[in-house]
């Protein structure tokens, strides 16, 4: 982060980078939304869409990813904070689906260890991995902290995980910067800004920030003409489950 800007904005122009890169449709970033496209309040949010259920991850794991992903996404007057607007739930339906479970996985031997750059070489499956690199993380902060990632004060977390983005925290057998830079990060982003139908992006906010239409996927046209700026039907953007 830089001295000039507060962590909030800092944030939350990652995230709008982010999410441009992530929706299906190349529509440009803005700088910032309208009032018509600010989305509801995080206690409408939470009360629209009720308590969340883990299918996947354990008490334990749930209120790391929580705390994980409320820190990245944190609430401010413009959105909920990430798991209130779903992203602890969207990753949590993940690790259980079949992707989660290692479909279309290679998981036969042999794993040699290979360099930095080649990842994890592990017979794990996605869940397998992401719930030991929350067990090694976890470990890691107990050492440091003496308490778990979860109960760890907003300078700590910062701290911490700009560290372990910087392949500067130790996992034993787990790489945690690879673990957190390519498996969780882009969870992270999935579940932002991902259709609502997948658990993530609630009341569409994550498309709202960026000036997302959302679908129909037709639009292709339109990104040279408002590079820039909100798409105009971006205000009440269309889900998969709209259309259906």
């Amino acid at each position: 982060m830089s001295a000039q800007q507060p962590p909030s904005a800092d944030r939350r122009a990652f995230l709008k980078g982010a999410g441009v890169a992530a929706v299906a449709l190349p529509v440009a970033a803005i700088s910032q939304p309208s009032p018509a496209q600010t989305p509801p309040a995080a206690a409408a949010i939470a009360a629209q869409n009720g308590p969340v259920g883990f299918q996947s991850l354990s008490l334990e794991e749930a209120a790391f990813t929580e705390a994980l992903v409320d820190h990245m996404w944190p609430k401010d007057e413009l959105t909920a904070s990430g798991a209130e607007l779903g992203i602890a739930a969207f990753i949590d339906r993940q690790l259980a689906g079949a992707d989660g479970q290692g479909d279309r996985h290679y998981l036969q031997g042999p794993f040699r260890k290979g360099k930095p750059k080649h990842g994890d070489q592990l017979p794990l499956t996605p869940e397998q991995y992401f719930k030991a690199g929350v067990a090694a993380t976890d470990a890691a902060c107990r050492m440091k902290f003496s308490k778990p990632f979860d109960k760890l004060a907003p300078a700590e977390r910062e701290s911490f995980l700009q560290d372990l983005a910087a392949v500067r925290v130790q996992g034993g057998s787990i790489q945690l910067g690879t673990w957190f830079n390519a498996l969780v990060c882009p969870l992270f982003v999935q579940g932002a800004f991902a259709d609502p139908i997948y658990g993530g992006n609630r009341d569409k906010a994550g498309w709202k920030l960026i000036g997302y239409p959302g679908l129909p996927a037709v639009y292709g046209q339109d990104v040279e003409r408002y590079r820039g700026r909100a798409h105009p039907r971006s205000a009440t953007p269309q889900s998969i489950q709209d259309l259906s």
